[in-house]
C-alpha cells in the first residue's frame, strides 16, 4: 500500500494506474488484481492508508514529553524533507477528487475528522497536565492547527518553500500558547 499511496500523492489520481501500482510494488496481475479489482478500490484504499498514518503520526507526535514542539518539529521537518512539494497527502486527496466522487470525498472527510480527534484528543493531554494555557480550548487549538496546516501545506506546495507554513505554525503557536 505504501507503493500506491506514493505514486498517487507524487502524480496524482489521475496520473496515476493500477498497472503503475503492480510495477512499483513488484506484485503479479494476479495479486493486484485481488485485492484491487478497480482503480477505485485503490484509491479507496490509498485514502484510508494516508490518513491512517498521518494519524498514528500526529497521535505519536504529541503524546511525546514534548508534545506541540514535538508536533510543530514533525510537520515542518516532514514539508521540508519533502521541499514542499506534492502538499498534504490527505489534502491534495481532497482537491482531486471532492468535487467528483462522492464517495472518496465522504472518506477524506472521514480522515480529516479523524486527524483532528487526534490532535484534539494529544492536545486534551496536555491541557489536563498544564502544557497548555488554561484558556486554550484544545478542540479549538485542533481545528485550528489543522486549518493552518492545510493552508501552509499548500502555500509550500505552490511557492516550494516551506517558509509560509513554518510562518503559520509559529505564529499561530506563539499567539495560542503565549510564546
Amino acid at each position: 500500500m505504501e507503493e500506491a499511496a506514493a505514486l498517487v500523492h507524487e502524480r496524482g489520481v489521475a496520473g496515476t494506474t493500477l498497472e503503475d501500482v503492480k510495477v512499483a510494488a513488484e506484485v503479479s496481475g494476479s495479486q493486484m488484481y485481488h485485492y484491487f479489482p478497480d482503480k477505485n478500490e485503490l484509491v479507496q484504499a490509498v485514502i484510508d492508508y494516508q490518513a491512517d498514518t498521518i494519524v498514528n503520526q500526529n497521535r505519536q507526535a504529541l503524546s511525546s514529553p514534548d508534545g506541540v514542539d514535538a508536533w510543530r518539529n514533525m510537520v515542518i521537518t516532514g514539508a521540508n524533507v519533502a521541499d514542499g512539494k506534492g502538499g498534504c497527502a490527505l489534502g491534495s486527496l481532497g482537491g482531486q477528487l471532492a468535487e467528483s466522487d462522492p464517495e472518496a470525498r465522504a472518506l477524506i472527510a472521514t480522515g480529516f475528522d479523524e486527524w483532528a480527534a487526534a490532535l484534539s484528543d494529544g492536545l486534551t493531554s496536555l491541557h489536563a497536565r498544564g502544557k497548555l494555557p488554561s484558556h486554550i480550548d484544545p478542540e479549538d487549538l485542533a481545528t485550528t492547527l489543522l486549518a493552518t496546516l492545510q493552508g501552509g501545506l499548500l502555500l509550500a506546495q505552490v511557492q516550494r518553500s516551506t517558509r509560509p507554513l513554518q510562518t503559520a505554525v509559529d505564529t499561530l503557536l506563539a499567539l495560542a500558547l503565549g510564546r
